[in-house]
């Protein structure tokens, strides 16, 4: 037998082929099986049956590849400058910033490569087989294509199958399509359309779903890769990886900050070579400003900053497993989510009830019900083979919901079943769609049956009304009709029960005539509560929520009118009219949709990708493992933490622990507010260097001596600015930043006047730098221009600009904790951090100010009350000057 092509298994549309013709291809015996020297042949030819993923990269590779970026390339250009002027300690502390960012990249990527190694786990370690006419239990990884396997309830189906015989055959395949009820099979169903969703694909059984009720057999059509679930590692292990918005803007500044360095170091020698300075000396200033111009502690304190948001996040539910997606989040303007247990339950749930007596009714509404009303919920819970105990079901999820409706109604249904034990049954099957028990109860015989609406009112003669059993009218029907029309119009499922009660034991096949009919149940897979809150507050802050389902359009739809996701039946579309469109057209269309029903995994991923095609930032939520590609294919992807698979725990980057959508929210605000303050420190660090860069600059174009050596250059820059720059990446959030609009794609870290306040803020501080410089010559009665200056006096003006330039950079960090917002209002102790920081700053200036031999090393001397009041007045004009602006900017508004 020989080899198909992946592409060719692939295409097979195996609901659509007669069984005997699939026998026959496959060469099988459904009822012998294949022969075991057959399955050794099969295994040779189509191998072990099992997910096997792409080949992982090495530690080493990965660790390389970390490396591979424009910012880090600056950053070693840091190490080689300082290393050649001598100063080890600040290359040891770069080398190490780069190394430990390495090692958290490396150790992210591993956690999210896990993705096809979950996938291999879900197949089912056991399994039985038909083979030369016996039933064996064998290894799931040893059936081939062409094997006979038997299915009874609580078995993982162990591969792709045909099925040959299903008995009342129930399989929750809710991982893979999303849907929250668990699927009848048909063996002897034909199909003659190609393209049917997977889940109303009656005569198939997918790998790693699993059988909730009934019996049957199958045979195997596809295995390991050529699965269904397969398939979804093939998409996985394809998916290339893309940056976030922060990796690419941090890539952008380290690309900028390099070429500006070089501009920098050029500039400085060109210039120091027509003046006829000391070139030596020139070039050991020019590297040290070019080192100056690269803020080498940024991506240490981008990884800090993001460290203590994804602290506080973890200890809101939202465990972020790629430290760039908290980022994203912020960025996040379409959230795709998953409908099944990530906007709903994940619970069926009976909302309404009718019967002849109480009319219509909502559960919530249920109290003081008339015997008839009791009574529906009792030939329920009788007619079912589920069991309720502390919240913890088996068996069918509808039956469930059944046995729920009796504990809201106080029915104890302990001691209905006592009293009413079951004598007889006619189980259901999909033809009659309907089912009956036959118990003994107060000294009669009754039979309980419970179905679809349209086949159970045939079987019906009377009906209950106030009590009495009266015979069925034209009336009665339209009654029970219009309710369950009612029920349908809001996407309820509905179910309804009849009984009749006799005097005497009868046979099975006479249960189900002459019924008297009670009512009409109508339920749903609810939406969490506190979701609609969440979709409101996301609509408010420019986030569109997007439902992705695997579920029937009008169900979707009901559920997505009641969150407020969608309003009009033209705002969904189903999987069948996208497998009609070209990826093309689905972008040109993409925006028109919020509802996107009965979606196969290649859908998920395609409408993700139409949705990034236009520009968006987008998330995508879920939990089973239908949505692992999707999750991957997204900016970020979000799985659930309880409920979710661990395909899609590993295929996303940010988990929910409580698995509750307003998690989602919250953690979009906290990434809105850790991107502020990173943007924060940022712009705060290139202010204060290049606050460095304008002082150097006037005064070598101005003629004036060098007014901070290369040591000073670097403890400024290495020291100083990071303290404050970390402490306002700690700043509290702005509690109106989920008013605003999710940040653009092409929008940077300049972006809305942050390059204008860059480069005002730089210029003061260069200005009021050179004046105090300046003031040093003149206050020892020299000109800085003279030709002969003595040592001390260059060393005095030098610690003045020195002193000056870490006063400026310190207290003006206060003024970057809000765009426009006075630091009055805002108040200099509400972040304690920044506070702290600015008395380290000041009280390291006193170390090296003070002891002696540090002031020897950086060549300072000591100052006066006289001097330190020059430079607080020159710093603290800075500050009231951003507040004269600020003054101005919100007069404007």
């Amino acid at each position: 037998m020989a080899k198909p092509t992946e592409a060719k298994q692939n295409e097979t549309l195996y609901h659509t082929i007669p069984l005997s013709e699939l026998t026959q291809t496959l060469k099988t015996n459904p009822t012998s099986g294949l022969s075991e020297t057959e399955v050794q042949s099969r295994l040779s030819t189509y191998g072990k049956n099992q997910l096997k993923g792409e080949t992982r990269k090495s530690i080493f590779r990965l660790f390389i590849a970390q490396l591979q970026d424009a910012l880090i390339y600056v950053l070693f250009a840091a190490v080689i400058i300082t290393v050649f002027m001598g100063e080890y300690i600040d290359g040891i502390i770069i080398t190490a910033v780069i190394l430990i960012n390495a090692t958290l990249g490396v150790v992210q990527e591993v956690r999210a490569g896990n993705a096809i190694e979950a996938l291999r786990k879900m197949a089912s370690p056991r399994a039985l087989v038909r083979r030369d006419g016996q039933v064996k239990e064998v290894n799931s990884e040893d059936i081939v294509p062409g094997d006979i396997v038997v299915l009874d309830a609580g078995r993982y189906i162990p591969a792709d199958l045909r099925l040959v015989e299903a008995v009342n055959l129930q399989i929750d395949e809710s991982a893979l399509t999303g849907e929250s009820v668990a699927v009848t099979k048909e063996a002897d169903a034909t199909f003659t359309e190609e393209y049917i969703p997977l889940g109303d694909r009656t005569n198939l059984a997918y790998m790693s779903t699993l059988v909730t009720y009934g019996r049957g057999t199958g045979v195997v059509t596809g295995t390991g890769l050529q699965t269904e679930v397969g398939k979804i590692a093939n998409i996985l292990s394809q998916d290339d990886e893309t940056k976030t918005p922060l990796e690419i803007r941090l890539n952008q500044l380290g690309k900028t900050l390099g070429k500006a360095a070089l501009a920098i170091c050029v500039l400085i020698f060109v210039i120091s070579f027509f003046q006829g300075r000391d070139l030596a000396e020139m070039f050991l200033t020019s590297v040290s400003l070019a080192v100056a111009a690269i803020p080498e502690g940024l991506a240490a304190i981008v990884a800090v900053v993001l460290s203590i948001g994804v602290t506080k996040m973890a200890k809101q539910n939202a465990i972020i497993k790629r430290l760039p997606a908290v980022e994203t989040l912020g960025s996040v303007n379409i959230v795709c989510s998953d409908k099944t247990g990530t906007l709903t339950q994940n619970k069926m749930t009976v909302q309404e009830f009718f019967n002849f007596t109480d009319k219509h009714k909502k559960v919530s509404e249920s109290t003081d019900l008339s015997v008839d009303g009791i009574l529906l919920s009792e030939a329920m819970v009788l007619s079912s083979d589920a069991t309720l105990e502390n919240d913890e079901g088996t068996g069918d999820p509808t039956e469930i919901a059944l046995l729920q409706l009796a504990d809201d109604l106080k029915i104890d249904r302990k001691t209905l079943l006592a009293e009413a034990p079951r004598i007889d049954e006619r189980a259901f099957d999909s033809d009659r769609k309907m089912m009956s028990t036959f118990h003994q109860q107060n000294g009669q015989y009754v039979v309980y049956t419970k179905g679809a609406i349209d086949r159970l009112i045939l079987k019906c003669k009377y009906v209950l009304e106030d009590g009495e059993i009266i015979p069925m009218t034209e009336t009665h029907k339209k009654l029970i009709s219009d309710a369950a029309d009612t029920m349908s119009n809001k996407a309820l499922r509905t179910l309804a029960a009849a009984y009749k009660p006799m005097d005497k034991q009868i046979p099975a096949e006479h249960f189900e005539k002459d019924l008297v009919m009670i009512g009409v149940v109508g339920m749903i897979d609810p939406p969490r509560e506190e979701v609609k809150d969440a979709i409101s507050i996301a609509k408010e802050a420019g986030i569109t929520t997007v439902m992705i389902t695997g579920d029937h359009k009008n169900t979707a739809l009901a559920i997505a009118k009641e969150l407020g996701i969608a309003s009009d039946l033209s705002e969904a579309t189903s999987g069948a009219a996208i497998n009609h469109m070209t990826q093309a057209e689905l972008e040109s269309h993409i925006q028109e949709y919020k509802v996107f029903a009965r979606v196969s995994p290649e859908h998920k991923v395609n409408i993700v990708k139409a949705f990034k095609s236009k520009g968006n930032i987008v998330s995508m939520t879920g939990d089973g493992v239908n949505d692992a590609p999707s999750l991957n294919a997204a900016d970020i992807g979000v799985a659930m933490g309880i409920e979710g698979t661990d395909v899609a725990k590993n295929a996303s980057d940010m988990i929910l622990a409580d698995d509750n959508f307003s998690t989602i929210i919250s953690a979009i605000e906290q990434g809105r507010n850790i991107y502020n303050n990173i943007k924060k420190s940022v712009i705060f660090l290139l202010a204060c260097n290049v606050g460095e860069v304008i002082t150097m600059l006037i005064a070598i174009i101005a003629g004036l001596p060098v007014p901070l050596i290369a040591t000073q250059l670097l403890w400024i820059n290495l020291v100083t600015d990071t303290l404050p720059a970390v402490a306002l990446g700690m700043d509290p959030g702005n509690p109106d930043v989920m008013k605003e609009k999710p940040r653009t794609t092409n929008e940077n870290f300049f972006s809305h006047g942050a390059g204008k306040r860059v480069i005002l803020a730089g210029t003061f501080i260069g200005i009021l730098t050179i004046v105090a410089f300046a003031a040093g010559y003149y206050i020892h009665g020299y000109s800085p221009f003279a030709n002969t200056i003595p040592e001390e006096v260059h060393e005095y003006a030098r610690t003045l600009a020195f002193l000056t330039i870490i006063a400026c950079q310190l207290l003006y960090s206060f003024s970057f904790r809000h765009e426009y917002k006075s630091i009055f209002k805002i108040g200099f102790f509400s972040n304690v951090y920044l506070f702290g920081a600015v008395l380290i700053g000041f009280g390291l200036q006193f170390l090296v100010l003070y002891i002696p031999f540090m002031a020897e090393a950086f060549k300072l001397q000591a100052l006066g009350v006289k001097e330190w009041g020059l430079v607080m007045s020159l710093s603290l004009s800075l500050l009231l000057g951003d507040e004269i602006i600020k003054l101005v900017i919100r007069r404007g508004k």
